[in-house]
């Protein structure tokens, strides 16, 4: 029987929460929490999430971050730590259950019994920083799971794809200096949080292990594909990654107005069907993505049902790369050439 694919859904996400207006608020998965419910109920497994351990936790962050959030509750404003993110009453407990609900799916892949996971849950993680939270996240739940993998299971070679319209700063941080994760971001430059050059490639051990690719707003469908596939089959063919994380951001769409990228819903189909068939190519298919923004709660419901519609085809047709100017002279330039220029 054809092994299915599993779904972290839970509506203890929906605690963390403020009066005061934030794009980072339970109504971006509200809806999109019943409708998932009830879609897929009899094609996906539909697991709740577990609490991430101190343990867990600690292999990414620092316990004097972790101490100066178990205080938070004492203080007056709860935008005093960060601009952006919030500390509520149920914050910290709901970042928990965000980052063990990753790990839920991990485990499941891992044991064979899941071939795909998808993680919906909030608040997002991959600006949290080992130090501090920062941008809507708390915790960095893509990087707690990788190094969740590496203790629990022994992985060594890890590949983290981040899509989100920001850089991931906080999980390019975590993994600077190993070559156990391979971390690649594209995003759109010159916007929060204001990293991500494409001279940023790792350090020590990690050098050549982070690939950044800043890209211009108004890029689309046709420059991230082109992107991708260039640099994907290049990498998942020298790397040989054991498992594939996703920080599935859906900030990037044309209807958002936090950022500039064009992408359409379907592109986001399209992106999940090329990562599955590097997946199966490479690593038995697994592959794990997990939700970072996206704030349009109507253009990201669209978007995640593309992602797990393709999740479910039975489909493993190869995606075409069409030629992009634009996106071939920024890759020309970039200081990781080496990774995609087959030999």
């Amino acid at each position: 029987m054809k092994k299915r694919v599993g779904l972290v859904v839970d509506d203890r996400y929906l605690k963390h929460t403020i009066v005061r207006p934030s794009p980072e608020n339970p109504e971006r998965i509200r809806t999109l929490s019943a409708t998932v419910r009830e879609r897929y109920r009899q094609d996906c497994v539909i697991y709740p999430a577990r609490a991430a351990t101190v343990a867990d936790i600690e292999a990414v962050h620092s316990r004097f971050y972790l101490e100066q959030l178990s205080e938070h509750e004492l203080r007056p404003e709860p935008y005093s730590y960060d601009r952006d993110t919030y500390l509520m009453e149920h914050s910290v407990a709901t970042a928990l259950l965000a980052a063990g609900g990753c790990l839920e799916l991990a485990d499941r892949i891992m044991t064979g019994e899941l071939e795909h996971g998808f993680a919906m849950i909030r608040p997002p993680g991959h600006h949290a920083e080992p130090g501090r939270g920062m941008g809507f996240c708390i915790f960095n739940n893509v990087s707690v799971t990788a190094q969740y993998l590496r203790r629990r299971y022994q992985l060594s070679r890890i590949l983290i794809l981040d899509f989100d319209a920001h850089h991931g700063n906080g999980t390019q941080e975590v993994f600077y200096d190993t070559e156990e994760v391979l971390f690649i971001s594209v995003h759109q430059r010159d916007i929060f949080p204001f990293t991500g050059k494409a001279s940023e490639t790792g350090t020590g051990k990690g050098q050549g292990y982070t690939i950044n690719v800043p890209v211009f707003a108004q890029f689309g469908d046709t420059e991230y594909t082109f992107l991708l596939g260039r640099i994907l089959q290049s990498v998942v063919e020298q790397y040989l990654p054991q498992i594939i994380l996703v920080s599935a951001g859906y900030d990037g769409h044309r209807d958002e107005t936090i950022s500039g990228t064009l992408l359409s819903t379907e592109w986001f189909g399209l992106i999940t069907a090329m990562l599955k068939q590097y997946a199966h190519e490479t690593c038995g298919d697994r592959l794990l993505m997990v939700l970072e923004g996206g704030y349009n709660p109507v253009c990201l419901e669209g978007s995640v049902l593309a992602t797990l519609d393709s999740l479910l085809s039975s489909r493993r047709d190869k995606i075409g790369v069409s030629f992009s100017d634009r996106a071939n002279r920024l890759l020309k330039n970039h200081p990781m050439q080496s990774w995609w220029t087959l030999q």
